[in-house]
């Protein structure tokens, strides 16, 4: 597992080492060029002291194991007058002032002089210079590299301690019961970790509304579940006391309608659970021309049979993006309630239209309708219209489901739905896709 803390020690650790060490450079650089103004102001004081005069002979040499400055005197006429170290492999001839001269012995520098009669040479090695200016830069960086262990504690604990709110909101959540859903407190927090735990709070705010919703589907649920079960107890208990045939086929019609009344209850409330807008949508093209011509064709016999005339009064072309199985269950939501609540006689239109670059589907009835008070009501849960002397149909059983589904697809698909007044007053259910 990967370690903030660990990860900020190394890295801060190395470009700690990396700055020490072009600092370091940096150091011997300007070491380096000090010492070397200085060691060439010598080598000219050194000249400027040698005499003037003559030599007659060549006087005797030092020791050749002396690394220090290198003597060479000649006379005008190009005689070898003195040689401090006959041994060191320099240049028998001399280039006034300084310059650098590679030898078997490696670099040195070399300044040459006219003195009185004598012509000076003057050279050293470059590695002294080079000796002196690590040193210089050793003896200045040393402290910090023996400082490097006590840095890394530091940082280790300076980097603990700013991760303690982390390791602090951690804690909160680990000893919280599973229940418990109210937000964190961002206060005493560094500017840096409000925005995660704001974050939280923000998903477990969701969360909450998303079990409040649970909660009040199941509640809901097992309400409305438990008229049809006890329906169809009481249904099963006929047929058990039925005396002759004829009464037990009446009951067994009975018990079948409430089966199937609790079967499209049941349907009804798992299409429901899966049209939450927190559900992810399977996008894909959809030809709604084909779709809604699929729906239709499906419901004709059953129209046919409830007396009402079912047909697609226009279509145009449309494609949109989504799920289509969702879809379907949509438009069978809305053309099933609307071919229920239209009276026997009347009829369903249903139109594809393409308004403004975005296609608009129309299903229109010649029902009751919906009065306008209570047109965003019947979104809701479980919610029906109350019954009226205005509703031809108010015979018909219904879960108070569709609707909501309906609602709840066009969501999770981004479609806008309204209802309002078809021309011919009944109910006119409008998708702008």
């Amino acid at each position: 597992m990967r370690s903030i803390r660990r990860q900020l020690l190394v890295w801060l650790l190395a470009l700690v080492i990396v700055g020490v060490g072009f600092a370091g450079w940096l150091i011997y650089r300007q070491a380096l060029a000090e010492a070397n103004e200085l060691f060439d102001y010598q080598l000219q004081q050194i000249a400027a002291a040698l005499p003037s005069e003559p030599f007659s002979s060549v006087l005797s040499s030092r020791s050749e194991t002396d690394e220090g400055v290198v003597i060479q005197i000649w006379n005008r006429n190009g005689v070898l007058m003195y040689y401090s170290h006959p041994r060191v492999p320099l240049a028998p001839h001399a280039e006034l002032g300084f310059s650098t001269e590679m030898t078997p012995r490696g670099e040195w520098r070399v300044y040459s002089a006219i003195v009185g009669d004598n012509v000076v040479q003057l050279a050293q090695p470059l590695s002294i210079r080079n000796r002196v200016a690590a040193g210089v830069a050793w003896r200045t960086l040393w402290p910090l590299v023996l400082l490097l262990p006590l840095l890394g504690l530091a940082i280790w604990i300076i980097v603990g301690r700013g991760l303690a709110p982390l390791q602090r909101v951690t804690r909160a959540l680990d000893s919280r019961h599973p229940e418990a859903l109210d937000p964190l407190s961002d206060q005493r927090l560094p500017q840096e970790v409000r925005p995660l735990v704001r974050a939280l709070n923000a998903l477990l705010a969701r969360l909450s509304t998303a079990l409040d919703t649970q909660k009040a589907f199941v509640a809901d649920a097992a309400h409305e579940l438990r008229t049809p079960l006890a329906a169809v107890k009481i249904q099963a208990q006929l047929v058990g006391r039925a005396q002759d045939d004829a009464a037990r086929r009446e009951a067994l019609t009975d018990l079948n309608e409430g089966i199937g009344r609790a079967t499209r209850l049941a349907e009804q409330l798992l299409a429901l659970a899966r049209s939450e807008p927190d559900t992810q949508v399977a996008r894909a093209p959809v030809d709604l021309c084909a779709l809604l011509g699929e729906c239709v064709r499906g419901y004709v016999l059953v129209a046919q049979d409830r007396g009402v005339d079912l047909g697609i009064e226009k279509s145009e072309p449309a494609t949109v993006k989504g799920d289509a199985d969702a879809l379907r269950v949509m438009f069978n939501n809305l053309i099933d309630n609307a071919t229920k609540y239209t009276p026997v006689g009347g009829r369903v239109d249903v139109s594809i239209k393409v308004q403004e670059g975005r296609p608009v589907v129309e299903i229109a009835d010649t029902g009751p309708g919906i009065p306008a008070a209570e047109r965003e009501r019947v979104f809701d849960r479980f919610y029906r219209v109350g019954q009226s002397a205005d509703r031809e149909r108010t015979d018909v059983a219904g879960s108070g489901l569709g609707l909501a589904i309906v609602r709840r697809i066009a969501d999770r698909h981004g479609f806008s739905i309204a209802l309002g007044e078809s021309p011919a007053g009944g109910l006119l259910v409008r998708i702008v896709c």
